[in-house]
């Protein structure tokens, strides 16, 4: 019996194309600076779009490191997909995410 390789790629391997298709978005719309970082988004973050209203959010990186952060993308992977312009949508509403992300950075 062969061991079939999967075809997709690993958490890491998405995790780091999404910060950078995030951080290219940026030169598209022409907010970066000389460091090709978006002028409002410090080193060590990333955006995030949230809710019906997609509401725009500056959250750490380290947060991706948390499972209940990687089960928010993995839903936005199964309802939106990466590969948009909008950049990161999170499927879920505001409050729950807010709720969510402040007791993962206490």
């Amino acid at each position: 019996m062969a061991i079939r390789k999967s075809n997709k790629l690993s958490q890491t391997a998405v995790l780091k194309q999404i910060l950078k298709r995030c951080s290219s978005l940026g030169k598209k719309h022409g907010y970066q600076d000389e460091q090709g970082l978006p002028m409002d988004v410090p080193r060590g973050h990333f955006v995030v779009y949230v809710g019906e209203n997609r509401t725009r959010y500056i959250v750490p990186i380290s947060i991706l490191s948390r499972p209940e952060f990687r089960i928010l993308l993995q839903r936005a992977e199964e309802e939106f997909g990466f590969d948009h312009e909008m950049g990161l949508t999170i499927p879920c509403d505001e409050d729950f995410f807010e709720s969510l992300t402040s007791s993962m950075l206490r």
